[in-house]
């Protein structure tokens, strides 16, 4: 056997396998191709050899890079940073890398477009609120770039969890600590994940014919401080809610902060739930009672839909769940209700 070279070619290596080029070359590309026969060879020299492809090269060959870039318009910096964990940990170990792009959305179609012809990255994972536009997934299948989208998305193609009936599980149990007077501080009106979630407060509250008026539900934009604002207004509702739900931690926060403010403690006179779980929910005082979405997971899942098959179409493989189930994380910003 011909000694290890740190300088070996695919070439060197198809000659000493007693194959084509071409063969090493699909050897390397996952094709399905070949037999197991020809494929034990394969692996038998580059063992022997200890070679390692040139990537550059292989990036040419393919006309893509080994990069999947999650894309995000930086909104929900919880969700965020739970994503990108899930996918750095997808991808230990892998051929990929993992690249963050911040979008805003006046000008996201033009820059994705930008970033797809220059960098050909192997896959794309697009986050809320961006994951909702059909132009950017369709801009990833016109370049044959496959894209992955997390959160609620029309026509069921994206990963995400039953948002509707996890905030109607939220609020229903704070029915059941006796909460009865509960606000809502909502996402944005445009997003069909604050969609779906406020969906859910509203059915959880006409099934216990509880007050689910106007003047109890603000809507947010997802940040801080626009739920310290909605956290002022619902305390000004009189009589006050005993409880505040907000579809996402951020802006759970920020009425926490509004409490703190207004000398109205939290959870004794008032309990606040979040969404998503995101770190933040531990940072705070009181630690913050949140609907857990499993963001990790999903993005681990967008992980596997991309290595399984690296192509423009979005279809679910086989066995992976396009749907999560959200699990309630309970901290200490709840407790039951004062009996009147």
């Amino acid at each position: 056997m011909k000694v290890p070279s740190a300088r070996m070619t695919i070439t060197e290596i198809a000659e000493l396998a007693g194959v084509s080029k071409k063969t090493v070359s699909r050897y390397f590309n996952h094709a399905e191709l070949l037999s197991a026969d020809t494929r034990a060879k394969v692996e038998a020299v580059i063992a022997d050899t200890g070679f390692v492809p040139n990537a550059q090269a292989r990036a040419l060959a393919l006309q893509r890079n080994f990069l999947i870039a999650l894309v995000h318009d930086n909104s929900d910096r919880g969700v965020l940073e739970l994503v990108e964990t899930g996918m750095t940990e997808a991808l230990a170990g892998s051929e990929l890398a993992l690249v963050l792009q911040q979008m805003a959305s006046q000008d996201a179609a033009v820059r994705l477009r930008a970033f797809l012809d220059r960098l050909r990255p192997t896959g794309i994972v697009l986050l809320p609120p961006l994951s909702e536009r059909e132009d950017l997934a369709e801009l990833c299948a016109e370049a044959q770039v496959r894209c992955v989208r997390l959160g609620r998305v029309r026509g069921d193609h994206g990963l995400a969890c039953d948002d509707r009936t996890a905030m109607a599980r939220l609020v229903n149990w704070l029915v059941r600590l006796g909460h009865k007077r509960i606000g809502l501080v909502g996402g944005p009106e445009s997003s069909l994940t604050a969609q779906q979630r406020e969906l859910g407060y509203l059915d959880a509250m006409a099934d216990h014919g509880l007050d689910r008026g106007p003047s109890l539900i603000v809507t947010g934009d997802n940040t801080f401080a626009s739920g310290v604002s909605a956290g002022r207004l619902l305390m000004e509702v009189s009589p006050r809610p005993s409880a505040i739900a907000a579809c996402n931690d951020e802006m759970a926060a920020g009425v926490l902060h509004a409490a703190a403010q207004a000398g109205v403690s939290v959870p004794s006179q008032l309990s606040v739930v979040g969404f998503d779980d995101a770190p933040l929910a531990l940072r705070t005082l009181p630690a913050l009672t949140s609907m857990s979405v499993p963001w990790k997971e999903m993005a681990r899942a967008a992980v596997a839909r991309i290595e399984a098959a690296p192509s423009s179409d979005d279809t679910q493989p086989a066995g992976a769940p396009a749907t999560f189930e959200a699990e309630l994380a309970i901290r200490d910003s709840v407790e039951p209700a004062a009996v009147a």
